[in-house]
């Protein structure tokens, strides 16, 4: 016990010993370690500060190509949106129409220069809202076409209204629907049938027939007033056709309320595949065109050009009285024809292009589509902010417009009855036109002569 005793006392301070030693010598070769890394340490320390400077340099780099690339996104799209089209030759024509009014005061140059400038950018209107379109969506896109489509028409009414010029608004509104009706979609079935002369072109029988029917309803709300006023049969004179004007149009903004939600909710049933899926998906993804701008850039741009139109649209519509005088052209020939022709400029356009790639239902939403707008929406909103502004904007188009808009909607309602199109009858919607016109420029409006601003009405 004693010899274990002594074998096993100096056995464990001896293994603490060499436990401490152990750690004593890997104390000290850390320390001689340490001592060793010590410059690389130092080198670190320096390093850290010169990656703050590198990073303060990097972020000054960065910002400064990030100006650059902004600078470069605004000149590109400035190239695309300004430049790339051949009819924005036009565009300084805006600027000198005010020059030459600021200047002159001739109002028949003024109208001239001030509807040439217009085109253009109702043209580059339609363009930004197609790449606006390209991020909304299919649905989306399709309203913001009718809509921005029409912003030319709405925005020269406006100031028409403003000025209290009744009867330009009303006819240049009617002259938008038969230009759209007769011009364009006759233009569309012309083009598309010459290119594919031989085979006849189809299209959806079921959306025709509802811009149709939704078209005869605008003539029923159009009639209704222009007979009451013509048989003098109101109850109370002056009174009751304005009121009958204003009910009747706040019936037409519900109609086409509910007319959007059955369209948009008809189109997303459309887009959902049922057969063939994928082959849908190839198909539509090789037909879709990248944007050439960004989203931001397209509001931006939707924005500056409406403004734009605006400020034109003032100076166009104080010179119309003034150009029919001087050129010797009816106030009516100009509403009716002229107005319209340049604010569907870009709709005209697109509806040609899509009937040539065989596209019709494209074109079919162009013009009718962009026709029962202006018949379900804009006529009625314009009474109802003429009855905001205190002016007495009614329904009444007289006889002889309200019965050319119930023929031309006969006419078209007859053509696309069977879902075809072909040359002829393209051909034969541009004639009618050419009748529509001559018939406009012969026709004098008595109540044209008298359009002055009339007192606020309360």
């Amino acid at each position: 016990m004693d010899n274990y005793n002594d074998d096993t006392t100096p056995i464990v301070p001896i293994h603490y010993n060499l436990e401490m030693g152990s750690l004593d010598e890997r104390a000290v070769i850390e320390f001689e370690d340490e001592s060793l890394v010590s410059p690389a340490a130092a080198s670190i320390s320096t390093n850290k500060s010169s990656f703050h400077e590198i990073t303060h340099i990097s972020a000054a780099t960065s910002a400064k190509n990030y100006k650059q690339h902004m600078r470069n996104s605004v000149i590109d799209s400035i190239k695309i949106v300004i430049f790339s089209a051949k009819i924005n030759i036009l565009m300084p024509l805006g600027p000198l129409a005010i020059l030459v009014d600021k200047m002159s005061g001739s109002h028949g140059w003024v109208f001239f220069l001030s509807l040439l400038g217009i085109i253009p950018l109702a043209e580059r209107l339609g363009y930004a809202t197609e790449q606006l379109a390209c991020f909304t969506g299919p649905i989306v896109g399709g309203l913001l076409n009718a809509t921005f489509g029409n912003i030319t028409e709405l925005i020269i009414s406006i100031y028409a209204l403003k000025s209290g010029m009744i009867r330009v608004v009303q006819q240049s509104l009617l002259g938008s629907i038969l230009s759209n009706m007769l011009l364009v979609l006759g233009c569309a079935f012309f083009s598309g049938g010459i290119v594919f002369y031989e085979k006849e072109q189809v299209f959806d029988k079921a959306t025709a027939s509802v811009d149709s029917g939704l078209l005869l309803m605008a003539v029923m709300g159009l009639l209704f007033p222009a007979v009451l006023h013509s048989t003098h049969t109101e109850l109370h004179f002056g009174k009751s056709e304005l009121a009958l004007s204003r009910f009747s149009s706040c019936i037409m903004l519900v109609a086409y309320a509910s007319y959007l939600a059955y369209q948009l909710k008809r189109q997303k049933n459309q887009y959902i595949p049922v057969d063939g899926g994928e082959n849908q998906t190839e198909e539509g993804s090789d037909d879709e065109e990248a944007p050439e701008i960004s989203m931001w850039e397209s509001i931006i741009w939707l924005s500056i050009l409406t403004a734009w139109v605006s400020f034109l649209s003032e100076y166009l519509v104080n010179a119309i009285e003034g150009a029919s005088a001087s050129l010797k052209i009816p106030v009516a020939f100009i509403s009716v024809i002229l107005l319209p022709i340049v604010g569907n400029a870009a709709e005209h356009a697109g509806a040609v292009m899509f009937a040539m790639k065989d596209k019709l239902d494209i074109s079919l939403g162009v013009a009718i589509g962009s026709s029962t707008q202006i018949a379900m929406f804009g006529i009625p909103f314009c009474v109802v902010a003429g009855w905001v502004m205190g002016r007495p904007m009614d329904l009444n188009f007289q006889l002889f417009e309200t019965a050319t808009l119930f023929i031309t909607v006969l006419v078209v309602a007859f053509m696309v009855q069977d879902g075809t199109s072909n040359y002829l009858k393209g051909l034969m919607l541009v004639l009618c036109y050419l009748i529509v016109a001559a018939s406009f420029f012969v026709h004098i409006d008595p109540s044209s002569i008298a359009d002055k601003p009339p007192k606020p009405s309360h």
